[in-house]
């Protein structure tokens, strides 16, 4: 399977607009920015596929019984629909491939990561009606249904099986080698599920160094989130440099350096040498 290509620049400068503006919007729609991720790594997804892929969700909706009951319920519903009817699921090769990251390609091929089989999860079961989030436990992504005290947890990549508590133990405990606690069952936002897919898609490209491309706008992406980790800008300009654009990744160097001077001047003097060191590269 040859994995998908970023689009020509000026639709890539149009996407990461519309994303810039849907992540600062009171309520982030999830699925919109999970499309325009999609849209930033596949130059075959176009307005028509974007639209194709929302309708997908509310047919997929349209499916679920009216008001199934409380959240047990809810997710027999979902897996019913969506893992036994619909065959979506996961298996651990589908890590290998970029298009398991992109919502409109999961949808397509029913397959892949449990952060974007949990979005599908979600996004069918809010058209519905569903009390459902998202809960992105340490290195397993779920989703559960209902109120804490009556918290359902199902596991979309297993086909959308519900978990008991000693299942979500085993899977914290199995990531982590801690025990699970209450704080890890909270529902998460919208961006931080987006964040945490775009984590996933720079640690797929940081194993592929032919894959800069992927790299560089997963990378540029996640720095138009609201709050994002510094170190990031770092990121950024090594891929620059390792792409040869030496002045953008001497630049942002620079820029890193400064903001990490008042916390750590040693660490902002060798980034300083490392933006000489790229300028350099120019001679």
């Amino acid at each position: 399977m040859r994995a998908p290509f970023p689009p020509p620049p000026e639709r890539s400068a149009e996407v990461r607009l519309r994303f810039a503006e849907e992540v600062r919007c009171e309520r982030p729609d999830l699925s919109e920015l999970c499309l325009l991720v999609g849209a930033a790594a596949d130059g075959g997804l176009d307005e028509a596929g974007m639209d194709a892929a929302q309708m997908e969700l509310d047919r997929l909706a349209g499916q679920l019984p009216f008001r199934p009951g409380g959240p047990a319920a809810w997710a027999g519903a979902l897996r019913s629909v969506l893992g036994e009817r619909c065959g979506f699921h996961g298996s651990p090769a589908d890590f290998q491939w970029l298009e398991s990251s992109l919502l409109h390609q999961v949808l397509r091929r029913r397959r892949g990561l449990p952060i974007l089989l949990s979005v599908v999860w979600m996004e069918v079961a809010r058209r519905a009606g569903a009390p459902v989030y998202g809960v992105a436990l340490p290195g397993h992504f779920v989703v559960g249904f209902g109120p804490a005290e009556e918290q359902v947890l199902a596991d979309p990549f297993d086909g959308g099986r519900v978990l008991s508590g000693s299942d979500a133990e085993l899977l914290v405990a199995g990531a982590t080698g801690a025990a699970l606690h209450p704080s890890m069952l909270v529902p998460a936002d919208p961006l931080e599920v987006v964040l945490r897919i775009l984590n996933n898609i720079r640690a797929w490209a940081a194993a592929r160094p032919e894959r800069s491309d992927v790299a560089l706008w997963a990378v540029e992406l996640s720095l138009l989130l609201p709050s994002h980790p510094a170190r990031l800008r770092y990121e950024r300009a090594q891929i620059l440099v390792q792409r040869g654009d030496f002045v953008g990744g001497a630049t942002e160097l620079e820029t890193y350096a400064e903001l990490v001077d008042a916390v750590d001047s040693a660490a902002a003097q060798r980034v300083r040498g490392q933006a000489l060191a790229a300028r350099a590269r120019l001679n």
